[in-house]
């Protein structure tokens, strides 16, 4: 017992004990000491809303790579005295740096103070208060932010627009963004602020004031709201007005659902501020405080537009960054689970030495300790390693990131450059613009001279003491100048009046008036034109009286531009609606002119109320431009508004709406000056003229001539016996041609453009025009150029001077022939189909080509019970009144006869097969009715169907 003892404490064990200890204290020598401590403190008005979160997020963000500070904060929850309290209380918790954003600039100056005496620095975030004593501010500029704001509206307004500000609860942010939005403004004289909402930062609630304010003011064309979330109010405001086409700014343009960026992306806004919470950057400042570096005192924050070009990369943008800092987080995460691991681990060896300590004797513990202390220094190293592979990527991130930044510089330098390129254009456009109105109003000025001069003799001799004395012929022309005459002032007045609207000196001087009374005026002005065009046009009054303040001047040319137009478009058998009823508020009125014609196409619709804008329309129908455009400006003059509605191949429907009351400031009692009242509206040319056409009107006669003394000369010669148009170029008359399909064509050859001969060339080489007889007037006499004239295609070549006897007796002996002709291919086709024209012999003509077209096209619709005449000409490239013309003057013979002889030919084929009833044969052929198809064929050969089977199979038989 004793022996081992002495055995235990032999003193080379003792020695190895002492050896221990010093390990011992030499291990717990080299244990890290604690780095110093921080505490920032953050005392904010209120966190509620996505922009106080952003910028407390932003703190914590840049508070993660400094891991040895303490974050201190408080919320007020928007109590000014709360916030002031909690500013002691983190005094007291022994603040280093205090961050305050404050919410009223006056109620924490005394806590500013009391910092200021303990000596911790204060830096203000996002507003200032009154005591001059902080060590830094960090905030965006308000003033900038509204003036950003103005620039870009006028961008996308080209300077010109009306626009509504939805400004926040009062406060210095609101008033410092609503000084610069408007101080901005004014280098914009076209765009100026209707109206100011006041909204809550915090909702979206805007819907009976901003609804009161937009249809006080339907030109409003743009929204400024102080937020994103206010944004969002002003947004569904205009939905649910339908006022799609108002642009939408808001300011913040934070990314995340339901923000800035997430509006602009969706099309909910049109463009959003960036306005940055500064968080990062304030405690950037602190940082450089506490380590005693230089920083800037005042630290203004920059801010950029989100709009549809820049957003997408800037979402990807804020995408990449949040997903950084998850990794980072992630990082940091692992890493505190690596040092707690760590500490555990150290404790364990230190329990494993005190275990040998109190176990000297236990070498082999002692051993297996020394074994665990390697094996854990390996895995730190590799520990160390992953740190090492997370630090370079880290390294390579924040590369890539550098790599956006520039990009996005170079990219916002190439948009700022765009934009000043395209001010400048929108500029001088707008400059060349000026200049070109200025010169067209002045010049129309200068025609109202002698216009009044034409109409005053005119008029006296129309109207005047001598007048029963006037020949019809004389009393005609006349009347033709007057109109005319009255046309090129109305013309005249539409461009006055659109340059008095450009300038502003066009006045309402509205009466007391019934717009029932007055719409009706109108509507029975039109309607003899209506009944000409073979057009119903209707009047439905919601009630017999309907009084309000109108400026029958201004409204006057409003409804005839509409009326006309609807005239002008709607074909023959169509109907034309005048509607007049109160509108849904019941403190206005409408009218709306409805009506079944061609429709507006939709890539013309945005551009129909622009000036001198013309899309695409019949050559019967052009105008020139300016009345729809000159009907909007007169309607919003009257503080009223015009809105269509159309659908191609339906129609068109156009309302006017118009207030009931007035400002004081458009009404007058006094009796209206007298105007030029325009005569009847003329009627407008109509393609379907079958039934003037049967009624056996006399031969139209197109005469093309470029000397507008022997155009007048041969066409007053020629009216006495024949309808006549004219034209002064081949162009317009090949136009006329191709439209009129008129039965002879008398054409010079020498012309501007297009010349007799290539008249003639192309007239032959169309199916509507090839059948139709030309003379060729011209002062070459050479034999070998009439030879060239009777080469080209024409029946008759006269020189000049010519015999009007002889011209006259010419066109009589060509139609005479015509007719000749067409009586023998009427005959042709009436025998039994052995000359009909889809026979397979080769045409020997265009006509012919035609007769063959025409029969296969209607063969292969045979048996369509609705098969029209429209139809066939879309499909031969006609219009309705050209096939009509065609088929007239090749077979004598209407469209719809034959159509009726292909189907009866057809039928006769049929009869002869007895496995088909005659009701089967009917439908086969297009009838629906057996009674209709027996009378049709018996009136064509004379023997019912059932006979002519009979007749048939009796002889096959």
């Amino acid at each position: 017992m004793v022996s081992t003892a002495i055995h235990l404490f032999h003193p080379s064990r003792l020695r190895r004990l002492l050896m221990l200890v010093s390990l011992l204290g030499s291990l717990a020598a080299c244990a890290p000491a604690s780095s110093p401590t921080y505490r920032i403190a953050f005392s904010q008005s209120i966190s509620a809303g996505d922009w106080r979160q952003a910028m407390l997020a932003g703190m914590q963000r840049e508070l993660t790579f400094h891991p040895d500070i303490q974050f201190l904060t408080r919320d007020a929850q928007g109590n000014s005295r709360q916030q002031q309290q909690q500013i002691h209380d983190l005094l007291d918790a022994g603040a280093d740096v205090l961050i305050v954003a404050p919410n009223e600039e006056h109620a924490l100056s005394t806590a500013i103070e009391e910092a200021y005496r303990r000596g911790v620095p204060v830096i203000l975030l996002d507003r200032r208060t009154t005591s001059p004593h902080y060590a830094a501010y960090v905030g965006g500029d308000n003033t900038g932010v509204g003036a950003a704001a103005a620039r870009y509206a006028a961008l996308r307004l080209r300077q010109r627009g009306r626009i509504v500000e939805v400004v926040g609860a009062a406060s210095s942010v609101s008033v410092q963004r609503h000084e610069g939005f408007t101080q901005a403004l004014r280098a914009y004289p076209d765009m100026r602020v209707v109206g100011e909402v006041v909204g809550d930062w915090g909702a979206t609630a805007l819907q009976p004031p901003l609804t009161k304010l937009l249809q006080a003011h339907p030109e409003t064309n743009l929204i400024f709201a102080h937020s994103d979330l206010m944004a969002q109010g002003a947004y569904e405001v205009c939905q649910r007005l339908g006022r799609k086409d108002i642009r939408i700014i808001g300011v913040d343009g934070l990314p995340g659902p339901d923000n800035g960026m997430e509006m602009v992306q969706q099309g909910r806004a049109t463009a959003s501020l960036f306005f940055s919470p500064g968080g990062e950057e304030a405690i950037r400042v602190a940082l450089k405080i506490l380590y005693h570096q230089a920083y800037e005192r005042e630290n203004i924050l920059g801010t950029i537009v989100i709009d549809s070009v820049n957003v997408l990369t800037l979402q990807q943008q804020a995408t990449k960054v949040a997903s950084q800092q998850a990794g980072i987080e992630q990082q940091q995460l692992l890493l505190r689970t690596l040092q707690a691991t760590y500490a555990s681990q150290r404790t364990v060896l230190y329990g494993l030495l005190a275990t040998l300590l109190a176990a000297v004797v236990l070498g082999a513990s002692a051993w297996r300790a020394a074994r665990i202390n390697r094996r854990i220094n390996r895995e730190l190293a590799r520990q160390n390693e992953a740190n090492d592979v997370i630090n370079q990527e880290l390294v390579r991130q924040n590369e890539a990131n550098d790599v956006i930044n520039r990009q996005l510089s170079t990219q916002n330098e190439e948009i700022r450059a765009q934009r000043n390129q395209i001010a400048e254009l929108a500029e001088q456009a707008r400059v060349e613009t000026e200049a070109k109105l200025r010169f067209f109003t002045n010049f129309s000025h200068e025609l109202r001279t002698p216009l009044t001069l034409i109409m005053g003799p005119v008029e006296e001799m129309l109207t005047g003491s001598h007048s029963t004395a006037l020949l019809p012929s004389h009393r005609h022309d006349l009347g033709l100048v007057r109109r005319n005459t009255q046309r090129l002032l109305q013309l005249v007045n539409q461009l006055l009046d659109f340059r008095k609207i450009e300038v502003g000196k066009m006045a309402v001087q509205a009466r007391e008036d019934d717009l029932v009374a007055f719409v009706r005026e109108l509507v029975e002005t039109f309607e003899p034109a209506a009944r000409v065009q073979q057009v119903s046009l209707r009047f439905q009054p919601a009630e017999a009286r309907l009084p309000s303040w109108l400026d029958r001047n201004v409204l006057d040319k409003v409804f005839f531009n509409l009326l006309s137009n609807a005239l002008k478009y709607t074909p023959a058998g169509g109907q034309i609606t005048v509607r007049v009823r109160p509108a849904d508020d019941g403190s206005s009125l409408q009218v709306e002119v409805a009506d079944t014609g061609r429709g507006i196409r939709p890539q013309d619709s945005p551009h129909i109320f622009e000036w001198f804008y013309q899309g695409e329309q019949p050559a019967t129908a052009k105008g020139s431009g300016m009345g729809l455009a000159l009907a909007q400006g007169l309607v919003r003059l009257h503080q009223g508004n015009l809105t269509f509605s159309s659908q191609v191949g339906q129609g068109s429907t156009f309302i006017v709406t118009l207030p009931r009351e007035l400002p004081a400031a458009l009404r007058t009692t006094t009796a209206p000056p007298e105007t030029l009242t325009l005569d009847e509206p003329q009627a407008f040319p109509v393609e379907a003229l079958d039934a003037q056409a049967v009624a056996g009107q006399e031969p139209l006669v197109l005469v093309i001539e470029d000397n507008a003394d022997v155009n007048e000369f041969v066409a007053r010669k020629l009216q006495s016996h024949f309808r006549v148009q004219t034209a002064a170029d081949g162009t317009t008359g090949l136009q006329l041609a191709q439209e009129l399909i008129p039965d002879l064509i008398v054409c010079d050859v020498m012309m501007p453009g297009l010349s007799g001969l290539e008249v003639v060339a192309q007239l032959r080489a169309d199916w509507r025009t090839s059948h139709v007889p030309v003379i060729l007037l011209t002062a070459r006499t050479a034999p070998e150029q009439q030879v060239e004239g009777v080469q080209a295609g024409a029946d008759v070549y006269l020189t000049k001077p010519f015999n009007p006897t002889f011209l006259l007796e010419s066109i009589h002996t060509l139609l005479a022939n015509r007719a000749r002709q067409h009586e023998h291919t009427r005959r042709q086709l009436g025998a039994a189909g052995q000359a009909a024209p889809n026979s397979a012999a080769p045409a020997p003509d265009p006509d012919q080509a035609f007769l063959q077209a025409l029969t296969a096209r209607i063969e292969a619709d045979l048996t369509r019970t609705d098969l029209t005449v429209e139809e066939l000409a879309q499909a031969l490239g006609f219009s309705r009144t050209q096939l009509y013309r065609k088929v007239k003057a090749v077979l004598g013979t209407s469209v719809t006869d034959y159509i009726q002889l292909v189907r009866l030919r057809k039928a006769r084929e049929l009869l002869l097969d007895d496995k088909l009833t005659i009701t089967a044969v009917a439908y086969e052929v297009g009838y629906t009715s057996h009674s209709y198809f027996s009378n049709s064929f018996k009136a064509r050969y004379q023997v019912s169907p059932s006979e002519f089977r009979a007749r048939r199979l009796a002889d096959s038989a």
